[in-house]
């Protein structure tokens, strides 16, 4: 059971499994935010400039029956609630998605700038600086060894 129990801690405590949580409860609160966005702020303007609010369309396609009470106010027949296809719940989600999409394609495009500059200045740092060119006197002194060496 111990051995278990260690396994679980390696697993559990590795920077991956970690950062991986820490990303998906980020992306529930950035979930909520664009939900929020798209509810609140987006979805009013089209409404306002369409006439319509578009989280509220709906296609009914059994309407609902009221209940039928009785003389003493009894409940003869309970009440049977509409059965509707919500399209516009369905449109506001897509938008959603559609905005956590490009602001998801956005950051990752800013990261992977971001990474790009690092890399660039990681080579400009780590490139040797070429070597100086001889100078003159050691030219003519690599001339005169060399001329010497063939003498031989």
């Amino acid at each position: 059971m111990a051995k278990i129990i260690d396994e679980f801690k390696a697993f559990a405590l590795k920077g991956n499994v970690v950062d991986m949580a820490i990303g998906v409860i980020i992306g529930g609160a950035f979930g909520k935010i664009v939900s929020s966005v798209v509810a609140d702020l987006i979805m009013p303007l089209i409404a306002a400039i369409g006439g319509v609010n578009t989280s509220d369309l709906k296609l009914t396609l059994k309407p609902g029956v009221d209940a039928v009470l009785d003389e003493a106010g009894n409940v003869v027949t309970e009440a049977v609630a509409a059965v509707t296809w919500n399209y516009g719940a369905f449109i506001q989600n897509v938008l959603d998605f559609l905005i956590i999409a490009i602001c998801l394609f956005c950051i990752i495009k800013f990261i992977a700038k971001l990474s790009s500059l690092k890399k660039k200045e990681e080579v400009a740092e780590e490139a040797p600086a070429p070597a100086p060119e001889p100078t003159k006197e050691e030219v003519l002194l690599t001339e005169i060894r060399d001329l010497l060496k063939a003498q031989k």
